[in-house]
């Protein structure tokens, strides 16, 4: 789910929860209104983390079968791309 499908759901349950006064006989359209706000919170919080967590990439060197082999792990955080700002 995308944080614009989410944000979506969470405006539409916000109508039918606190602006909509119709009935329909047999369904709770505050209750459902409710479903649709917790569903998009839960998405946007998962499409959130998704988006900003750190990326790890591992990378092998060396000859496995002589048994020299050396294992790197790099990190990437998003705000510490460029911690001195030699970009420029």
């Amino acid at each position: 789910m995308t944080i614009g499908a989410s944000l979506l759901l969470i405006a539409i349950g916000a109508i039918l929860r606190f602006a909509v006064t119709a009935t329909v006989s047999g369904v709770d359209l505050g209750v459902i209104g409710v479903i649709f706000i917790v569903i998009g919170v839960v998405g946007l919080i998962l499409g959130l983390v998704l988006t900003f967590r750190n990326r790890s990439v591992d990378g092998v060197q060396g000859d496995a079968n002589r048994g020299q082999v050396r294992r790197t792990t790099y990190t990437e955080q998003s705000d510490q791309r460029y911690p001195d700002d030699t970009r420029y």
